[in-house]
Order: C-alpha cells, then structure tokens, then sequence
C-alpha cells in the first residue's frame, strides 16, 4: 500500500509511505524539510512495524509547533491502520 500525506506545521510537504501487506514500512520520502534529518528518519524506520513507528515518533516537536516532521509520519501511519 503507498500513502502520500499531507503534512501539517512542519516544512516538509508531503510524506510518501509504502507499507507491505504484513505491516511492515518498507520506504518512506519526505518532500521538502530538512533533507538530512528526513533521510535519516526514513532510514531508521525502513523494516519497522506500524505501530512500533507510531509509538516511537507520536509527540515528537519541533521548535514549539506542537508537531515535527517524525510526528507526522507517526500521524501518517495512524490514517494507514
């Protein structure tokens, strides 16, 4: 299944995610943001499950904004379940 999600409050744009039928984050790309942080974020959550991702990155902020890019791929995943 691929998402493409619509950020909001942070500066990336646009999240695309693909999710294997058993669950599992198989890539996800940030569209704008900051490009080390978001490669990096990818990165480490490529090969994880759903939800151990939503736990680890729900809540996460950014500078005060009450959201980060990390908490909008948590939300992201949250639409996907």
């Amino acid at each position: 299944m691929t998402i493409n999600y619509l950020t909001r409050g942070v500066c990336s744009r646009q999240i695309t995610i693909e999710i294997s039928d058993d669950g599992i984050i198989e890539s996800v790309k940030f569209l704008g943001g900051c490009n080390g942080n978001t490669q990096g974020i990818s990165a480490l959550v490529k090969g994880m499950e759903v939800e151990e991702a939503i736990k680890r990155l729900e809540g996460i902020d950014c500078g005060g904004r009450g959201t980060s890019c990390p908490d909008q791929l948590a939300n992201a995943l949250k639409q996907a379940l």
